[in-house]
């Protein structure tokens, strides 16, 4: 199997509609937001999850020679990890697999008409997304660290709990530019089963945390 690495670079070009890391999602107009809904004292409310990445399908099909990934289209990734970049979260994320509410893929099979997501804080009227970065690719083994797409988790911790039915569709590992730390030293791999991606089951995507 294969993987493909991400990388980043910050830009002052307009992202919008392209792949990137961070930013505001570019999503369909009839398009919820991906949230958890949380209890807590008798309080209910609805926590928006932390958008990671889009990606244009089109920049990786070159790179996705067995069809995985759809080649057209754009595809969100979605997880808690505000905690993990040193911000208030009420969201439980626990070491090992997480339920699945705390991530989410989504797909739209079109990448016309797509716009970036409003969502401010309420205090200060400003965007609650960070800076867009741009995505850039490239063809790497299957069990490689860092960010990447497709492949194996890089831990041999979780490959001795996943066997090679499961990909790595997105390999989250640590950044200090972004302050993105797994505890003392971890990764974040959403999975899912072959048999699930190719299906397009996006539904059916799982998180695991492992740290050291």
């Amino acid at each position: 199997m294969y993987s493909i690495r991400l990388s980043f670079s910050k830009t002052g070009e307009s992202l919008t509609g392209r792949s990137k890391w961070w930013g505001a999602p570019d999503l369909p107009a009839d398009s919820p937001y991906p949230v958890v809904h949380c209890v807590e004292d008798g309080d209910e409310w609805d926590e928006p999850l932390t958008f990671l990445c889009q990606i244009r399908c089109g920049d990786i099909a070159a790179l996705d020679p067995d069809n995985l990934l759809p080649h057209a289209g754009m595809l969100y990734f979605f997880a808690a990890v505000d905690y993990f970049m040193g911000m208030d979260c009420p969201l439980f994320t626990p070491m090992g697999q997480w339920p699945d509410e705390l991530v989410r893929i989504m797909y739209s099979p079109s990448c016309d008409g797509l716009e970036p997501y409003e969502m401010t804080w309420d205090k200060t009227g400003e965007s609650v997304f960070l800076p867009a970065e741009k995505l850039d690719f490239e063809s790497c083994g299957e069990c490689e660290e860092g960010f990447k797409l497709l492949g194996r988790p890089y831990l041999t911790e979780i490959n001795e709990i996943y066997d090679d039915d499961y990909v790595s569709v997105l390999q989250l590992d640590e950044n200090d530019d972004w302050g993105l730390r797994f505890y003392d030293c971890g990764m974040l791999c959403l999975l899912m089963r072959r048999s699930q991606l190719v299906g397009r089951d996006w539904e059916s995507a799982f998180g695991y945390l492992h740290s050291f």
